[in-house]
């Protein structure tokens, strides 16, 4: 059989992440991001002037004295590392999810560690009973699709998020995480609030991909709601468009502590 000769040839595909990093490199672009070398003057740069105007989503700011760029609504389109290459980079690791939505905003605003640790040991405490038995349930708010192939493609043999004791349920009521795509189209608001609303507690609420957690290009149209931030309380954020098979499984084991490290970023 062809399969047999496949597999001796090929050998195991399957990632051991996230025991062991996989084989991602300074090519990757995840989201854009402000390197840590950028100058205290780059605010005033004719460059970032450039890239602010040519961000499709107005993921960048500049204060006077420092250039901020928000992860949650960037696309990955480049444009801003085309103008200003000295400012702008993309982020290289695809473990992008974080716990708060202001983590998002690079570099970070005046938050307190505390407030963070906060955030992660409510978290935990809630997601203590899950262990390694979890279930996730999807639903689609408005997406492109092109989140759906990310997320379809972790019960492939290469991401096999079945080895991690993950598996997709089409039932809400055994579900224990909700992953949500989609700029927030209004006519799903509705079954999004009845799916979360029957699933049993604990629970958690995951945003996958630029457009769940701002709304992306179609954060100022008629028919969505700008994300689904305002919707449900999301628990953990996953920028990306769309972001890869790795990002939603950082995120998802981020969310239900499964991570080796404790999902420091």
């Amino acid at each position: 059989m062809p399969w047999i000769a496949r597999g001796l040839r090929d050998g195991i595909v399957t990632t051991r992440y996230p025991h062991r990093p996989d084989g991602y490199g300074p090519t990757f672009h995840a989201v854009a991001t402000v390197v840590p070398t950028a100058p205290p003057e780059a605010a005033t740069d004719p460059a970032v002037d450039e890239a602010i105007a040519a961000c499709p989503t107005r993921a960048i700011t500049a204060d006077g004295s420092r250039v901020h760029l928000d992860q949650g609504r960037c696309i990955a389109c480049g444009r801003c590392v085309d103008q200003a290459p000295d400012v702008f980079a993309f982020e290289p690791s695809p473990q992008v999810a974080v716990l708060g939505r202001q983590m998002l905003v690079v570099p970070e605003r005046d938050e307190t560690p505390a407030e963070v640790a906060a955030a992660r040991a409510e978290l935990a405490s809630r997601v203590r009973a899950l262990r390694r038995s979890v279930h996730l349930r999807h639903i689609d708010c408005g997406s492109d699709g092109s989140e759906e192939w990310e997320i379809a493609a972790l019960t492939n043999p290469i991401y096999d998020v079945q080895r991690l004791g993950l598996s997709f349920t089409a039932s809400p009521r055994h579900a224990d995480v909700l992953l949500v795509t989609g700029a927030g189209a209004l006519g799903m608001i509705g079954p999004l609030r009845t799916t979360f609303e029957s699933m049993p507690s604990p629970k958690i609420v995951i945003g996958v991909g630029t457009d769940a957690l701002s709304g992306g290009l179609f954060a100022t149209t008629y028919a969505a709601s700008g994300g689904i931030g305002g919707e449900l309380p999301l628990d953990v954020f996953v920028p990306g468009s769309p972001p890869s098979p790795f990002a939603i499984l950082h995120g998802i084991l981020l969310g239900v502590g499964l991570l080796p490290n404790g999902g420091e970023r």
